[in-house]
């Protein structure tokens, strides 16, 4: 590993010279280019759809290849930029391009999608057996299946026409208003994600100051995200409504290629385990010398002494870590931090959260993220890699096969997640240090288990009131604090009313329901840990295999055939919230 290690990620070999790109530029006339070849033959194949040659239907899924490299690429590109430095003006010009490019592609897919519906069976099924055509047969059936539940083509074509300045501009304007707000800390003003930083402070009044902070930072802005996230939803009530979808759940279980079932049984087992975790936050709260913790309690160390690590350290530890798992797993995050993939700069300007993004043409990765040094900023900074490495598994891939759903991706960063934060604790050098990590652990299983709950409470109610009209700011903070205390088993002693305006998943618009498959990737990561466990010898392959499956199976399919387990039944999910209770019955031996 070397020794320098910048926290500026390097854009410049993807595309040269930023958001005024001349490379860049010309790479968007190559894509406008490809999505006019795609046009043209996706209007002779929807002419006709039945009556597509097997080299016709070979030659159109080539075009929808390269038009889908050439939007990935550019879309990759231009979130960088916007996350890198929101005031870039011109970068947000180029982001409108983008949306624009984005939804006609998207309308060519929807129209392919609906004439794919339209073959018949028997030639449906010999187009299929074509040697070019049978490897990418889950995702092609996955798309006829779901445009048999659409619109006609002509009005699915509106909706992606009228969903740039309507739909996705309400989510940009909530990133435009975030990305402006500017919080005075006394001599000086921090970004919001800075500031949020300081919520895991070991000093209790830095954390109450900073919760304050952010609360007043929201509360000033929430009529206009009481604005954009009644607009986002409506529009999607609308168009379920339109397509006679009764169930707000249709859409986010259809992307996360899982059955209502297994989200039910998931949510019931983990309710039924809550009064373990309940015992944690009590036993946090006599540590901390208070009757019960407030809101901005939750993420704060049970020790008064921060240890923070710095970036080259954290490098370190987290290759060191994924070598004793993966030896390619850990190469690959070597490469990223050596090859300057990740913006970690602890400044001012950029947007608040983190994420990772892949390069399909240049099959590289970027990871963004603000480091100050905390344990959850290691963690954060092990999570994001274990996305790339998923991306980066799946470049082996036919580009049709790396479509795989926000569930499972977020299966492979919490792994690398817990790898990192289970050896910690392993490795820890006193009792303290054990005491200070497993609690840093268990936080985790409480943001699982409850904070992701709560949105997903919140989120379900809200839809539904969404159906009756326009929702107040009052009755979303009314909502989001029911669904807290819920989810909570109502053990704080305050919560974040406001926390819907705060939280950026809200207001995506690329994935509805940005909430359980969170918890759904943590719980079925543990079980892959399990195996690793038990299979050390094997488990890289056997990991890099069940990876190459996510873009081609359901949730369900995934789980029989590489951990012969039954999602739709609890004992799965038991047997994974069970390691997560062992965590907290140690920290309470150990903080008796």
């Amino acid at each position: 590993m070397k020794e320098d290690l910048k926290q500026v990620w390097d854009l410049d070999s993807v595309f040269s010279g930023g958001s005024g790109s001349t490379e860049l530029k010309a790479y968007f006339q190559e894509t406008e280019q490809s999505l006019t070849e795609l046009t043209e033959n996706v209007n002779r194949f929807t002419d006709q759809p039945a009556k597509i040659t097997n080299t016709e239907f070979a030659e159109l899924v080539e075009h929808i290849r390269i038009a889908r490299v050439h939007i990935g690429e550019i879309g990759a590109f231009i979130s960088c930029l916007l996350a890198q430095d929101v005031t870039d003006k011109e970068a947000k010009l180029l982001a409108g391009r983008r949306s624009s490019l984005a939804a006609q592609f998207g309308k060519l897919i929807t129209n392919f999608d609906l004439a794919l519906a339209e073959i018949p069976e028997q030639r449906w099924g010999e187009l299929l057996e074509d040697p070019s055509i049978k490897p990418i047969t889950f995702i092609l059936n996955e798309h006829r299946d779901q445009a048999k539940d659409k619109l006609p083509a002509e009005q699915e074509a509106l909706l992606k026409d009228l969903s740039v300045d309507g739909y996705h501009a309400w989510g940009e304007m909530y990133n435009n208003i975030v990305g402006k707000i500017s919080i005075p800390w006394d001599d000086h003003s921090l970004s919001v994600e800075q500031v949020t930083n300081k919520l895991s402070d070991s000093n209790r009044e830095v954390r109450e100051k900073a919760f304050e902070k952010l609360e007043q930072a929201w509360f000033k802005e929430t009529d206009l995200f009481t604005d954009t996230l009644n607009h986002l939803a409506g529009f999607r009530v609308q168009t379920y409504a339109h397509r006679g979808w009764g169930d707000v759940l249709k859409e986010p279980l259809s992307y996360n290629r899982m059955s209502k079932q297994t989200l039910t049984t998931m949510w019931d087992t983990i309710t039924a385990n809550k009064p373990a975790f309940y015992d944690y936050l009590q036993r946090k709260a006599d540590l901390f010398g208070i009757e019960k913790l407030d809101w901005f309690d939750l993420e704060a160390p049970i020790s008064t002494e921060t240890k923070t690590v710095d970036y080259q350290t954290a490098a370190k530890t987290i290759v060191a870590q994924f070598s004793k798992f993966s030896e390619r797993m850990a190469k690959f995050s070597k490469r990223a931090f050596e090859e300057s993939w990740i913006e970690a700069e602890d400044r001012s300007g950029k947007r608040p959260g983190g994420f990772c993004t892949s390069f399909p043409k240049s099959k590289q990765t970027r990871i963004f993220m603000t480091y100050a040094g905390s344990a959850s900023n290691v963690a954060t900074l092990a999570h994001e890699l274990g996305h790339g490495y998923h991306q980066h598994v799946m470049d082996e891939l036919d580009v049709l096969n790396q479509d795989y759903a926000m569930n499972v991706a977020e299966t492979a960063s919490t792994l690398a997640e817990m790898i990192v934060a289970d050896a910690a604790v392993k490795e820890a050098s006193s009792k303290e240090e054990k005491i200070a990590l497993l609690e840093d652990k268990i936080q985790r299983s409480i943001a699982f288990f409850m904070n992701i709950h709560a949105r997903f409470l919140f989120e379900t109610r809200f839809y539904e009131a969404r159906k009756e009209g326009y929702v107040s700011t009052d009755q979303l903070n009314q909502l989001m604090e029911e669904a807290q205390k819920e989810a909570y088993g109502d053990q704080l002693a305050s919560y974040h009313p406001t926390f819907w305006a705060s939280k950026l998943h809200f207001h995506i618009t690329g994935v509805p329901f940005y909430n359980f498959p969170y918890t759904f990737g943590y719980l079925f990561s543990l079980g892959i840990y399990a195996y690793a466990q038990e299979n050390q010898a094997d488990f890289s392959s056997f990991y890099d295999e069940l990876l190459k499956d996510t873009g081609r199976m359901t949730a369900e399919q995934l789980a029989e055939k590489h951990l012969q387990v039954n999602l739709e039944e609890p004992t799965f999910w038991q047997n994974a919230i069970d390691l997560c209770v062992k965590d907290v019955e140690t920290f309470l031996m150990l903080t008796k």
